[in-house]
């Protein structure tokens, strides 16, 4: 009889919980794509059919005090929620639930929560320690295993036991990684206790991470859930956000100082300019420039500026890129500058050399900043958009082509060596945030979640064409810039010293280190934004 139990209990917790999790592009925050009226899975024999708006409703998720914005997730067994006092709960589908996720056909349980704890709770009276449960997580984390952050059944249950946040992520992102759905519906229902968007740096990273997590793990069977759009915060209110996060983070500012300080230098001697931003978003970063021109000896150039933006980036700006032009236009006016503006309302994708109104006579700088990790590469399309534009841009003899970007390694990398990249990067975010705005600032929290956990999310959730946010280290662009024909430009010592007094506005922690032409603006020991100039 006790055989017979035993069997029995093996038997129903492989089969209802060691569903292999497949189709891994699912739930991509920056791609948001419109649904047909229904959507189906196949759960077993059984076809469950979904109302699109019953699942609009019910998928908000990352709620914050602020408002109803979040990030949608498909087929869940449950999802991450955030109540008004930024603690997380764990909701399932319930009349008294807005937001719950339905639970997946994989289990055939309402409560699988309880009826996991019930099975194990059997398995331990049973067996004691030497049940196949236990046995796989120990092989689970001792097989295959590099990273030190992850050990043992002992060290896992240690790690609960000390509310060691981290690892228990790190443990998580493990189990999803190889498939184990109990491990991982486990360690995300322990993590559900330890996030919270008003925590400590780790906590809030945490709430976005394993929002990440649940996303990339909501399948059932071989249906894929395309993500839906939730209500995002009004136009004013993003662009608000991200001001907020420009004033109280260097990243920005000292990306854009470099690269104009650079343009500059290469500029001093020409009458007429003509500057290709990539990724021109509110034209922020030409302020200073046009300023500095104006002061120049000799009397300011005539500029022209020629601004591409994806035309999804209406939404922060609330309207086209007329609307930078004449803000820019404004400024030039103000301080005197001969000033034109051209827009092209399109993805760098599709950027071709009639797009960028190249005029003889006018000296070439072209900037991409923040920009080129949004273009595929050769592991994504065989058209390679990342070297393509690089090619594109070298054959229009450019006096300086200036490049910013996260120093960051998710492009090419396993979801998860991606996954302890993406941790220790946005960490080193996250705390320089709360050195600079309360835990209880209403603005950070905002900022945290419309212009950083979309990012992160990502990182985690998608693949494919979908997954946008693919970043590489500096070593790596460098790599593409000699191979399209660049050859470095030294950024000037001037530029440095006056990124070094920017600094002095800020925490101490941050640090400012030049590396073989480039310059590196790191968090403690993370380096986190590289800056450098091609010619």
């Amino acid at each position: 009889m006790q055989a017979s139990q035993l069997h029995r209990g093996q038997h129903m917790s492989k089969r209802l919980c060691y569903q292999p999790l497949q189709g891994v592009d699912a739930f991509c925050v920056s791609q948001f794509q419109t649904l047909g009226r229904q959507l189906y899975t196949n759960a077993g024999n059984e076809r469950a059919q979904f109302n699109l708006q019953d699942i609009s409703d019910r998928y908000c998720t990352l709620e914050s005090s602020s408002g109803s914005h979040g990030y949608a997730t498909r087929s869940s067994t449950s999802t991450v929620t955030f109540s008004s006092n930024g603690s997380p709960s764990d909701q399932h589908n319930s009349p008294d639930n807005t937001y719950g996720s339905p639970v997946s056909g994989s289990c055939i349980t309402d409560d699988i929560s309880d009826f996991r704890h019930k099975l194990l709770e059997l398995e331990t009276v049973m067996l004691g320690p030497d049940s196949d449960i236990i046995d796989s997580f120990d092989s689970f984390y001792q097989e295959g295993t590099e990273n030190s952050e992850v050990g043992s059944w002992g060290q896992v249950m240690d790690a609960i036991t000390k509310g060691n946040l981290k690892k228990i992520l790190i443990a998580c992102a493990k189990a999803v990684s190889d498939n184990d759905a109990l491990m991982a519906q486990w360690l995300m229902d322990e993590l559900r206790k330890m996030v919270s968007v008003r925590g400590e740096p780790m906590q809030r990273l945490g709430a976005y991470m394993l929002e990440g997590l649940v996303a990339r793990s909501a399948f059932s069977g071989s249906s894929i859930y395309k993500s839906l759009r939730c209500k995002e915060p009004a136009s004013m209110e993003l662009l608000s956000y991200m001001h907020v996060l420009y004033d109280v983070c260097p990243y920005f500012k000292f990306g854009y100082m470099s690269a104009n300080g650079a343009i500059a230098e290469a500029m001093k001697d020409e009458d007429r300019v003509h500057i290709i931003d990539f990724q021109i978003s509110q034209g922020t970063q030409w302020i200073t420039l046009i300023q500095a021109f104006a002061g120049r000896p000799g009397g300011p150039p005539h500029i022209r500026i020629t601004g591409i933006d994806d035309p999804a980036s209406a939404h922060a700006r609330g309207g086209g890129l007329d609307i930078v032009g004449m803000r820019l236009s404004k400024l030039a006016k103000l301080f005197n500058v001969p000033f034109e503006f051209h827009s092209a309302a399109i993805s760098g994708c599709d950027v071709q050399k009639k797009d960028l109104g190249i005029r003889r006579g006018e000296a070439l700088a072209v900037n991409f900043a923040f920009m080129l990790h949004h273009m595929p590469d050769e592991s994504v399309s065989t058209e390679n958009h990342r070297d393509r534009l690089l090619r594109l841009v070298k054959g229009l003899s450019p006096k300086v082509v200036t490049l910013v970007e996260q120093e960051s390694n998710t492009n090419t990398a396993a979801f998860f060596p991606r996954f302890i990249e993406t941790l220790d990067y946005y960490n080193a975010m996250f705390e320089s945030i709360d050195v600079t705005l309360p835990r209880q600032h209403k603005e950070r929290i905002n900022i945290e979640q419309h212009c950083l956990a979309r990012e992160v999310v990502n990182i985690l959730a998608c693949e494919g064409a979908e997954r946008v946010e693919r970043h590489e280290l500096l070593g790596k662009w460098r790599l593409r810039f000699s191979m399209a024909g660049f050859t470095p430009y030294p950024l000037s010592s001037l530029v440095n010293a006056t990124i070094k007094t920017l600094l002095d506005n800020y925490s101490n922690r941050y640090r400012l280190e030049e590396k073989e032409g480039a310059l590196y603006l790191g968090w403690m020991d993370r380096d986190l934004v590289a800056s450098c100039a091609w010619k």
